[in-house]
């Protein structure tokens, strides 16, 4: 059986495969496009002193006023009292760098947390970000890259 995630990309590759040939082009390069466009918004992950973040866009199109970003956090070990409204900043490829408007989620605590957080669109509108999440106690914040 197929994930969500996998399900989905199958889905993609074969519409384009279907496109293709009913426009009588070439399926790859349509193969190709539906796997790049995929993998430019995929979940990243980063596991340290015992805490794995996973970070998946979930809103970020060109035509959005706002980028939203599903979060998970996971432990074992400790608490989660990470304020991602606080700890979060979006830096856009030209320096500028932008708080969360939004935190949707579970509160502070615990050993499992999940939610989305939100930032506005900056304008102009970047060609790539960073979400950078400093988590207490720990020396260089968590970055994960886009290019929306």
């Amino acid at each position: 059986m197929f994930s969500g995630q996998n399900a989905h990309r199958r889905s993609i590759r074969i519409s384009g495969w279907i496109l293709a040939s009913t426009l009588g082009l070439p399926a790859a390069p349509l193969a190709a496009l539906a796997q790049a466009s995929a993998n430019a918004m995929a979940t990243q992950s980063s596991s340290e002193r015992g805490v794995t973040v996973k970070v998946t866009p979930t809103l970020m199109g060109a035509s959005d006023s706002r980028w939203e970003f599903a979060i998970v956090l996971d432990t074992h070990s400790a608490d989660l009292s990470d304020d991602l409204t606080q700890s979060a900043t979006l830096t856009t490829d030209d320096g500028r760098a932008l708080k969360p408007v939004n935190w949707v989620g579970a509160a502070p605590g615990g050993h499992h947390r999940e939610g989305v957080l939100a930032f506005d669109v900056p304008a102009p509108r970047p060609s790539a970000v960073e979400l950078r999440i400093m988590r207490s106690g720990e020396s260089a914040p968590r970055i994960f890259r886009w290019q929306p």
